[in-house]
């Protein structure tokens, strides 16, 4: 902090900017009901702050700065209501300019965190839209870092935000939690959209690295928020599935920025603290006896975590959690694992012919991992030539530069081993 009076309360502005002007979006949002409006609000009550702080910081910042951007937005409204009859309904709505602003406590900003989720994620939006406008305003990531972490344009990702809110708007969509009778259908779409934030974070779909820290950062920010608010089952199994998978992330890749496989990471370098936040999580999850695949995921997670070796991994145990998945989540993905795990119990025959089978039924024709899976029971078995193939028809579906650069070396190495 510098010694300087002003430069010491812009750089509170700037912290409080950083820590807490999505909490007060939320809010904003809430009381103005119009995204585009509470913006601006946004930014006028942090103008306001550099003005009048210098006189005396406030004693709950956070509920200073909603006061006075409604006040802020009240006052812009009145003025252009004026040249526009629109903005004087909105004004009438929202009261005098002189009134005061409702009473603010933080229990409530937390609260309306949580409206701003589950209205970002209506199921009335595509589910494009939902990730894109839960990045923009509840993440505050940047049109240009949402169009770069997903490979869009930066002009299309705006149109869709645009049309997400206008659409919110137009509809009458609610600013609120849903009630009880809705919530396990609007939680799916919230827990759905996180984790794929999550993954776009833990494994980018495409582009020169193979992670993005500040996406999956801000997906367990968001779980963390979920989970004191909304302790569900299934809140927890995906905050503890997040904790387990990014406790690996510093021996995922290599300084080059190389992946580096399960097997291979220095699990010396594993952040324990996550590990055992997200075993605790599991054991309060299937605690509650309402098994969904969140959990179910988290579990399996924590049987890598928990291992010291590879050689340590409880395979039998993985697998009878995949059962259990397969019977919760049918899914051709679910089964590829499955198939992985059963491998590592039974042996790369055993595997290859579940693989087989999947992608005999044209599941999983375009997805890379089932080819790369599938090479790797091959060249285990010294079947070479096949495992080259099937490593060659992943790196055709590939399109990150890291796992291309991994099915080359493992193509290489098939040629220099007695494989073929």
């Amino acid at each position: 902090m510098t010694g300087d009076p002003a430069e010491a309360v812009r750089e509170m502005v700037d912290t409080v900017y950083r820590t807490d002007s999505r909490r007060v979006l939320a809010t904003l949002i809430r009381l103005l009901g119009d995204f585009d409006l509470a913006e601006e609000a946004l930014h006028d009550a942090f103008v306001a702050a550099l003005e009048q702080w210098p006189a005396g910081v406030p004693a709950h910042p956070r509920a200073w700065l909603v006061s006075a951007g409604r006040f802020r937005a009240i006052d812009r409204l009145r003025r252009e209501s004026v040249f526009d009859a629109s903005r004087a309904a909105i004004v009438e709505q929202l009261g005098p300019v002189t009134a005061p602003a409702p009473d603010v406590n933080e229990e409530e900003l937390e609260d309306d965190r949580l409206r701003l989720i589950f209205t970002c994620c209506h199921p009335a939006l595509p589910r494009d839209a939902q990730i894109a406008l839960t990045l923009r305003e509840v993440c505050g990531l940047t049109t240009e870092e949402i169009a770069r972490a997903y490979l869009a344009g930066a002009p299309a990702v705006a149109q869709r935000i645009v049309r997400a809110k206008n659409k919110i708007r137009d509809s009458g969509i609610p600013y609120q939690v849903p009630s009880r009778a809705d919530l396990p259908e609007r939680l799916d779409a919230v827990l759905q959209v996180i984790y794929l934030v999550f993954n776009e974070g833990y494994s980018a779909s495409a582009g020169p690295s193979a992670v993005r820290a500040d996406l999956s950062s801000e997906a367990i920010r968001l779980g963390r928020l979920l989970a004191d608010l909304l302790p569900d089952p299934e809140v927890l199994g995906l905050l503890a599935l997040m904790l387990l998978h990014d406790s690996r992330r510093a021996t995922r890749t290599s300084p080059e920025g190389d992946l580096i496989l399960l097997d291979d990471q220095d699990r010396s370098r594993w952040d324990q603290a996550q590990i055992a936040e997200g075993a605790g999580l599991v054991e309060r999850s299937l605690a509650l006896r309402r098994v969904g695949p969140y959990a179910l995921q988290a579990a399996i997670a924590a049987v890598h975590a928990q291992a010291a070796r590879p050689a340590d991994t409880d395979w039998n145990e993985i697998v009878g959690l995949y059962d259990v998945l397969l019977r919760v989540e049918p899914t051709p993905v679910v089964e590829l694992n499955r198939a992985a795990a059963i491998a590592m119990r039974d042996g790369p025959a055993a595997g290859l012919d579940l693989i087989d089978a999947i992608l005999a039924r044209g599941n999983l024709t375009d997805y890379p991992p089932a080819h790369s899976a599938r090479g790797e029971l091959l060249r285990r078995l010294h079947r070479g030539r096949d495992a080259e193939a099937a490593f060659r028809a992943a790196l055709a579906r590939v399109t990150q530069e890291p796992h291309r650069r991994l099915l080359e070396a493992r193509i290489a190495g098939l040629s220099r081993s007695d494989q073929f």
